[in-house]
């Protein structure tokens, strides 16, 4: 409706609307200005008009009376004009104005913190929507070692920078940094998840869309240096005399009491040493001397039959512990496997290392598998003892885990070891 007697708006009519008024309409040049005026009393400039784009109605507010005045929106009104009748449309140029600046203050406030908990939350763990569970891209063993492996070696690094200004050069000293401590694997993990983060955040638009993942660039440059970020096929193995001197120096090395632990722990049943760090008390039963090993490597639960000195270790460990066999100090949760392999590395660089071929807490398995070889214990015992699967048609129908086999020949093993030291200490005695 146009003002009164159809003249043109003014500012003493614009004063006197009241809440529940019809809408004023402005006329002649400045047709298509309106004013609306709330139950609340503020009036509103809007200007309405045909999308030159779209076709349909649109409108854009101008302001508001009298914060703006009835002048300043003509003038703003005669610009909006301008931009139509060059057949643009203001109200989508003034969405996609907002937009940009609000995707522009997104990607300055977009720390690698936050990057990294937008990836962890929306996408990788279990969360719920509307009171509905949605699961994770993980299981939840795998989310929480995605979590580990980021906020173990990124966020420490470079947490509070933008992510935008990361650079592939940054990128490529973290990862070598990992990977001079000896840490090959945890590098290829840290480099694989980091640039999933990136990736998720790129999907979601929260950079310009010439934004270059940096993560990315960093993995071509490093492979271009062909740096390994993944474990080589094990060969090492500790020979008899090796594994005598091994033996008598672990008690009195600088490794924290924890780490030896798990090393003794790993030599007496052959498990794998993530596995041993993530033990817990639920799953053992000294009554019965097993260990009962869920959610392993190769996804087939089984019991781990303890030989008598594993028992009577752990019924003194019990004593000083909580959950878990082999806590953190710092934390009290599972030691974590990556600060065995960092505590070699640190051991080797002070000097402080046993003097033998380089070796890596995991030869302790395959030294063990050797070991029972060596004394004879049938294959498919040694293998059963590894938690090893079987593989083709006898895997598939032959299901037997010869516990009790595995039980004898761990026994024979710890004694051995037994055997090994006693000599060891008879020699220097």
């Amino acid at each position: 409706m146009a003002g009164k007697d159809n003249k043109p708006l003014s500012t003493m009519a614009l004063k006197a609307m009241k809440p529940g008024d019809k809408p004023l309409a402005d006329v002649g040049e400045n047709r298509g200005l309106r004013v609306m005026c709330g139950n609340g009393g503020t009036k509103t400039f809007i200007y309405r008009y045909k999308s030159p784009v779209t076709k349909g109605t649109c409108q854009i507010v101008l302001g508001h009376f009298p914060t703006t005045s009835l002048a300043s929106a003509r003038l703003d009104l005669q610009s909006m004009k301008s931009i139509r009748k060059e057949g643009r449309c203001p109200a989508t140029e003034q969405r996609a104005a907002k937009q940009e600046a609000v995707k522009d203050s997104v990607v300055q406030s977009l720390t690698i913190k936050r990057l990294v908990d937008l990836y962890l939350e929306e996408y990788i763990e279990d969360r719920r929507v509307d009171g509905k569970l949605i699961p994770g891209a993980r299981k939840k063993k795998g989310q929480s070692e995605v979590r580990r492996t980021l906020y173990n070696d990124v966020i420490p690094a470079m947490g509070g920078r933008l992510a935008s200004d990361v650079t592939r050069k940054d990128i490529v000293d973290m990862v070598m940094t990992i990977v001079g401590r000896g840490s090959n694997v945890q590098a290829g993990n840290v480099l694989r998840e980091l640039t999933a983060a990136y990736e998720y955040a790129i999907g979601l638009e929260k950079f310009e869309d010439s934004f270059a993942n940096p993560a990315l660039l960093a993995k071509e440059s490093l492979r271009r240096a062909r740096v390994r970020l993944s474990s080589e096929r094990g060969k090492r193995v500790l020979s008899e005399g090796e594994l005598k001197q091994f033996l008598q120096w672990l008690p009195g090395s600088v490794f924290t009491p924890t780490q030896k632990n798990v090393m003794r722990f790993t030599l007496w049943t052959g498990c794998r040493t993530g596995e041993v760090c993530e033990a817990m008390w639920k799953d053992v039963d000294l009554e019965k001397g097993v260990w009962q090993l869920n959610d392993t490597k190769t996804g087939i639960d089984r019991t781990v039959q303890l030989p008598t000195q594993a028992v009577t270790f752990l019924e003194q460990l019990k004593l000083v512990t909580g959950d878990c066999l082999f806590p953190s100090q710092k934390t009290g949760r599972p030691i974590q496997q990556k600060t065995l392999t960092e505590q070699a590395w640190r051991l080797r660089s002070t000097n402080r290392m046993i003097k033998m071929a380089h070796w890596t807490p995991h030869d302790l398995r395959r030294t063990v598998r050797t070991g029972l070889s060596r004394m004879g214990c049938p294959n498919e015992v040694a293998e059963a003892v590894l938690g090893h699967s079987r593989m083709g048609i006898e895997g598939t129908y032959d299901l037997y885990k010869f516990e009790p086999e595995c039980r004898e020949w761990l026994q024979k093993w710890a004694d051995y070891l037994d055997a090994l030291m006693a000599s060891e200490e008879a020699k220097s005695a």
